[in-house]
């Protein structure tokens, strides 16, 4: 998990950042996105694809990274500047918006499978946080902080779901925006196949 790291301590870079995003795969709410900068030689043995952590896991690992990490930038793309500008385009300036809060300001960017907008030095690595301890931090950064965000939105829209699926479209969601409609908080370009499928049964 530090391959990519020590290649790039080796060079003389000083603060590598880990960045990567959750939500935008989702029907149901923000993009959000972490970049995480940990001390150089900084072993995390349970640090991993935040996917392949289960809750529990998770919550530990994040509060393990706030207390090591030398920075933390949290960014947020809400649901009508995903849809002004599309999930591709949200999920990079949520990175971005993530990168800008660090300090130390990062000298080199290892990012999950995608390029941040701006001057930093940087690789994009499929499946990063498999392989990148820094991705890998930032993963679970972002997840807890979604997931956090999503039992809030629960209370605000209990009938939906949102604490289950995290805003997925699981199939529960799909029955309940055909059932009870889409919310203010549901992306709408993200709908248009749901919502036409279910007209078409009805038509038959």
């Amino acid at each position: 998990m530090l391959e990519y790291e020590r290649s790039l301590w080796e060079q003389d870079y000083q603060w590598l950042a880990g960045v990567d995003e959750v939500g935008r795969g989702c029907l149901f709410g923000d993009v959000v996105a972490a970049a995480v900068i940990l001390p150089r030689g900084l072993v995390l043995e349970e640090v991993n694809d935040s996917k392949k952590l289960t809750p529990k896991k998770r919550e530990l690992q994040y509060e393990i990274i706030q207390k090591e990490a030398l920075a933390i930038g949290i960014g947020i793309v809400d649901v009508a500047m995903i849809e002004k500008i599309n999930i591709k385009q949200a999920s990079r300036l949520a990175m971005k918006l993530a990168v800008e809060q660090l300090k130390p300001v990062p000298d080199y960017l290892l990012v999950d499978a995608e390029r941040v907008s701006g001057d930093w030095a940087q690789l994009a690595i499929i499946h990063g946080d498999a392989v990148s301890q820094s991705i890998a931090a930032a993963s679970i950064i972002a997840k807890v902080t979604r997931d956090r965000m999503c039992l809030q939105w629960d209370l605000e829209y209990p009938e939906y779901g949102i604490a289950l699926h995290k805003g997925y479209a699981t199939k529960l969601h799909r029955e309940r925006i055909v059932e009870l409609g889409a919310t203010s908080m549901h992306r709408p370009s993200f709908l248009k196949k749901i919502l036409l499928e279910a007209e078409q049964q009805q038509l038959f």
